[in-house]
C-alpha cells in the first residue's frame, strides 16, 4: 500500500533531472579563459593514446579500420599470473602523441580510423568459456564494416573479398593467440605468424586431455593441429631452456623456423629483418609479441622472464623493418604489471603498440632519418 507513495518523489526527481536546463559551456569562466584543453598523458578517460573509446561489442555506431582490444586473461600461465592487468597498464603507459623521428610519422597520418574498443569481459573461472568468449568477440569485430580511408587493404587476402578491420590486441597471457587465429582463419584461411618471444610456445601435449592441452606454452601446437597456420611461420628472440634437440625438431614440425636471441649479434639486425620477411612472404601475416622477448632488465613485468633478451630499441627497429608486409592483425602479451618497476614494462609495451599502429599502415619501412651530420638528401 505504501510503495507507490514512496516511489512518487523518486519518479518526480528523475523527471526533473531529465528536463534540467543545460548550460552553454562557451559562456562559462573556464572555457572563456582556457578554452578546449587537451587531456595530458596522465589525465582523462583510460583509452590508448586518448583514442576515441567505445564498448564496441555493445555499440555498433562507430566504424573503424584499426581497433585496440583488450583480452584480460591469464589463467593458462605456467609460472606467474598477473597478465590480466596488462591491457590496463599498457593504456596507462601510452603517450598522448604519436609522432616519432624513427618513423617520421604518427599513427594518425595514414588516414585510418583508429579506436579503442575497450576490454572483453572474460570469465576467470572457466578457461574453455573464456577462450570461446575471445573467439566470438574477435570474430564479431572482424566482421564489422570499415571506415575505408586507410591506404592498406585486407580485401585481396580475405576469402569473401571484402575489407575487414584489423585488431591490435592487448593481452593477457599468450593463449589469447589461439582464439584469435581461429577467428582469422574463418576470414583468411591459414596464416603465417611472426612470433617474438623468449619461448617456442609449441610444447608437446602428449598425455594431456581436454582443456589441459591448451596453455600459454602449447597454443601453437593446438593451432597447427587445427590447420590454422601456414608452414611459413617464424620465431624471433628464442632463448628458453629445453630438454634437448627434440624440442627444436617438434617446433619445426609445427611449421616454424627460428631466430635465436644471439643471432642478432652474430648476423646483424638487417639480416634478421630480411630473414623474417623472406620467410613469411606476402600472404596474410599475423604478428604476436611476448614482452619477454625483451631482456628482463628492461622489461621485468612478465610471467616467465628469461635473461639475455633483445633490447627494447632492437625490437622496435625490427618492427619498423617489417612494415609493408600484409598484416591482418597483431598483439602484445604477457605484461604482468605486479612485477614492474616505475612502469618501465608498461611504457615499453605502449611504445611497441605505437609501432604496431604505424607498421600496420606503412607501405614500406621508413628510410633512416639521417642524423645531424648527414645531408638531408
Amino acid at each position: 500500500m505504501f510503495a507507490p507513495l514512496l516511489a512518487l518523489p523518486l519518479v518526480a526527481a528523475h523527471q526533473h533531472h531529465l528536463h534540467a536546463p543545460v548550460a552553454n559551456v562557451e559562456n562559462e569562466e573556464w572555457y572563456k579563459k582556457y578554452g578546449n584543453q587537451h587531456d595530458l598523458a596522465y589525465t582523462g578517460p583510460l583509452s590508448f593514446m586518448h583514442l576515441p573509446y567505445a564498448k564496441c561489442l555493445e555499440d555498433v555506431s562507430h566504424a573503424f579500420d584499426i581497433a585496440i582490444l583488450g583480452f584480460p586473461f591469464d589463467t593458462t600461465t605456467s609460472y606467474r599470473p598477473g597478465a590480466r592487468f596488462g591491457p590496463q597498464s599498457i593504456r596507462l603507459g601510452s603517450p598522448n602523441r604519436g609522432y616519432t623521428l624513427a618513423w617520421d610519422s604518427s599513427p594518425f597520418d595514414f588516414g585510418a580510423r583508429i579506436m579503442d574498443c575497450g576490454d572483453v569481459p572474460l570469465t576467470p573461472m572457466d578457461n574453455a568459456k573464456a577462450i570461446d568468449q575471445m573467439e566470438v568477440a574477435y570474430s564479431t569485430l572482424l566482421a564489422r564494416p570499415v571506415q575505408g580511408e586507410t591506404k592498406s587493404s585486407t580485401a585481396a587476402m580475405a576469402k569473401d573479398g571484402k575489407e575487414h578491420p584489423r585488431l591490435v590486441t592487448l593481452g593477457g597471457d599468450h593463449t589469447i593467440v589461439l582464439p584469435i587465429l581461429r577467428s582469422l582463419h574463418k576470414v583468411y584461411g591459414p596464416i603465417s605468424v611472426i612470433h617474438f618471444d623468449a619461448h617456442f610456445d609449441t610444447a608437446g601435449v602428449e598425455g594431456r586431455v581436454d582443456q589441459e592441452r591448451i596453455s600459454h606454452g602449447s597454443y601453437f601446437t593446438i593451432a597447427a593441429e587445427e590447420n590454422l597456420l601456414s608452414n611459413t611461420s617464424i620465431h624471433g628472440g628464442i632463448r628458453q631452456k629445453m630438454g634437448g634437440r627434440a624440442v627444436v625438431e617438434h617446433d619445426e614440425s609445427v611449421g616454424f623456423q627460428l631466430i635465436s636471441s644471439e643471432d642478432i649479434d652474430d648476423y646483424g639486425i638487417q639480416t634478421v629483418i630480411q630473414k623474417i620477411r623472406d620467410r613469411v612472404g606476402m600472404g596474410p601475416v599475423y604478428l604476436t609479441l611476448d614482452i619477454d622477448v625483451i631482456d628482463p632488465g628492461m622489461a621485468p613485468a612478465t610471467g616467465t622472464p628469461e635473461a639475455g633478451g633483445w633490447t627494447t630499441r632492437e625490437v622496435k627497429r625490427i618492427l619498423r623493418g617489417l612494415a609493408g608486409l600484409n598484416f591482418v592483425g597483431c598483439d602484445i602479451v604477457e605484461v604482468a604489471p605486479a612485477y614492474d618497476h616505475a612502469e618501465m614494462t608498461s611504457r615499453a609495451a605502449a611504445g611497441i603498440v605505437d609501432d604496431f599502429l604505424q607498421m600496420l599502415q606503412a607501405e614500406a619501412p621508413p628510410k633512416p632519418r639521417g642524423g645531424p651530420f648527414w645531408d638531408d638528401d
